[in-house]
C-alpha cells in the first residue's frame, strides 16, 4: 500500500486540519498515512475522529516546528528534528512514496532537496500550480520556489510543466506560454527574452509571450515565469477571488429580488466556487526533486489536505519522476 508521510506540523491551522484531512483521506483511499509531528498534540487531534484506531494511520516523533517567520536553511540546520525535514527524510529512506506538507514553502523545498535530490537535468525545482481558466485548469509554474531564475530554468519548468499537464489534464500537447508583459518576442526583461528564445527552438508546443490579462482565459495550458512572478500572480488570484465573493453576498443580502435570483442561481455559484477553491486541487507538486513532493496552501482546510494527499497518492501510483527525468534527457539531447 501507498505511505504518505505528512507533516502534520505545517500550515496555520496545524495540526486540527491536517490530521482531519488525512483521517478524511485515510477512509476513501486505499493508502497509509504517517502523521509527522508532536505525538501528544496529534493524538489529542486523533482522538477527535472515533474510528482513527481501525484506520492506516501511524504517528512519527518529530518534536520540532519550523515557524513561517524562521529563516529555512538556519532552522533545518538548528532542529534536525523538524516535522518537515523528518518527512522528507522518510521519502528519501524509501520509508514513505510521497511527502505532505502546508508548513513554510521555503523549508519544504530545502528539505526536499536534501533527502531526495534532484532529477538529473534540472538545475531547480519548481512548484506547478493548477489555475482555473474560462476553458479548463491550466498549470503556472513556478509558483514559488525560485525567487530568482536563469532562462535555462524557465525552459526545465516548461518541460516538467507539460509533463504534468498531461498526466492531470490529459492535453497530449500542451500550449506553453512565456509570462511576459507584451506578446512580442522583444519585450520583456533580459529574462524573459532570452527564455524565449530558448523556448521557441524547444521540443514543446510553444506559442510565445502571455500577457498577465490571458492568464485565466484558456489561451495556454502551460504558463511559465520565475517563481516571485508566479507567487505574487497565484496570491493576487486568491485576494481578487476573495473580494468578488465578498461584493457578491453583500449584492446578494441587499434587497428581495437579489436574495430571489441567488435562490434560483444557487447552483450556478457552487459550480463557481469549485472552479476557484485552491482546496478542490490540494496543493501544487514540486517538480525536479528526485521523489515526490505536494506543497499545499499554508492556509489548507481539512478538504485541501484531504485533495493534497490524494495527488499525492495518484502521483505515487504512476511514475512522474521518472516521466520529467526521460522528457527532460529528451529536451537536453534535442538542444544539443
Amino acid at each position: 500500500m501507498i505511505r504518505i508521510a505528512v507533516d502534520a506540523m505545517g500550515g496555520d491551522h496545524a495540526p486540527s486540519a491536517v490530521v482531519d484531512g488525512a483521517v478524511a483521506a485515510a477512509r476513501h483511499l486505499e493508502v497509509q498515512i504517517s502523521l509527522v509531528g508532536a505525538p501528544a498534540a496529534l493524538e489529542e487531534a486523533l482522538a477527535l475522529h472515533s474510528d482513527h484506531s481501525r484506520l492506516p494511520i501511524d504517528i512519527v516523533d518529530a518534536p520540532d516546528i519550523i515557524a513561517m517567520a524562521e529563516s529555512p536553511a538556519a532552522a533545518l540546520r538548528r532542529k534536525p528534528r523538524a516535522s518537515i525535514r523528518v518527512a522528507a527524510e522518510m521519502v528519501g529512506q524509501g520509508a514513505a512514496d510521497a511527502l505532505v506538507s502546508a508548513g513554510h514553502t521555503g523549508a519544504t523545498v530545502m528539505a526536499a532537496h536534501g533527502a531526495l535530490g534532484m532529477i538529473r537535468g534540472v538545475d531547480r525545482p519548481a512548484l506547478a500550480a493548477s489555475i482555473p481558466t474560462r476553458a479548463r485548469p491550466a498549470v503556472l509554474v513556478d509558483t514559488g520556489a525560485n525567487v530568482e531564475c536563469r532562462p535555462q530554468h524557465l525552459l526545465q519548468f516548461a518541460v516538467m510543466g507539460c509533463v504534468y499537464a498531461r498526466l492531470t489534464l490529459g492535453v497530449e500537447h500542451p500550449r506553453v506560454g512565456l509570462l511576459s508583459v507584451g506578446e512580442e518576442a522583444t519585450k520583456g526583461n533580459e529574462l524573459t527574452r532570452e527564455a524565449h528564445r530558448l523556448l521557441k527552438s524547444a521540443p514543446v508546443n510553444f506559442i510565445g509571450n502571455v500577457e498577465g490579462r490571458e492568464i485565466y482565459s484558456g489561451i495556454a495550458d502551460v504558463i511559465v515565469c520565475d517563481g516571485f512572478t508566479g507567487n505574487v500572480v497565484l496570491k493576487t488570484s486568491e485576494g481578487l477571488v476573495e473580494m468578488v465573493e465578498a461584493l457578491l453576498g453583500d449584492e446578494l443580502q441587499g434587497t428581495f429580488s437579489s436574495q430571489m435570483g441567488y435562490l434560483l442561481s444557487r447552483r450556478a455559484f457552487r459550480r463557481f466556487r469549485r472552479r476557484v477553491d485552491y482546496s478542490e486541487y490540494g496543493g501544487a507538486p514540486l517538480l525536479g526533486v528526485a521523489g515526490l513532493v505536494v506543497v499545499a496552501h499554508g492556509r489548507s482546510s481539512a478538504k485541501a489536505i484531504r485533495n493534497a494527499i490524494a495527488m499525492a497518492y495518484r502521483f505515487a501510483t504512476g511514475d512522474v519522476v521518472q516521466r520529467v527525468e526521460r522528457e527532460i534527457a529528451a529536451t537536453a539531447v534535442a538542444g544539443q
